[in-house]
């Protein structure tokens, strides 16, 4: 199976944008905003990628899997999508603090 998009999906414009926000570490986390695009189709693409990500913080392990999975619906839908996770371009989400040791 091959990456490259077919050349009738490559020459079609984007059917909307779409920026997913990361809103804090208190939960919801996740705000999604359009730019241009359908309403309907817009609002569909809100709906599942919330499901996906609205309790997940950027540092738990589940977020990078649904992350993917968000991406690829918006490249089936057509839509581009914008990630702001508040850190700069190239940082990842940071790690999760270890867990304390107990007092012996």
């Amino acid at each position: 199976m091959s990456m490259l998009a077919s050349p009738q999906e490559s020459n079609q414009p984007p059917r909307g944008h779409i920026r997913v926000v990361y809103l804090g570490p208190v939960a919801p986390h996740w705000e999604i905003h359009s730019d241009f695009g359908d309403r309907n189709s817009v609002e569909e693409f809100r709906q599942r990628a919330m499901a996906r990500l609205l309790l997940l913080p950027p540092h738990d392990p589940q977020f990078r899997r649904n992350r993917e999975r968000v991406v690829r619906d918006a490249e089936r839908e057509n839509l581009l999508l914008e990630w702001d996770l508040g850190l700069p371009e190239d940082a990842e989400p940071p790690a999760p603090a270890p867990a304390p040791t107990p007092a012996q």
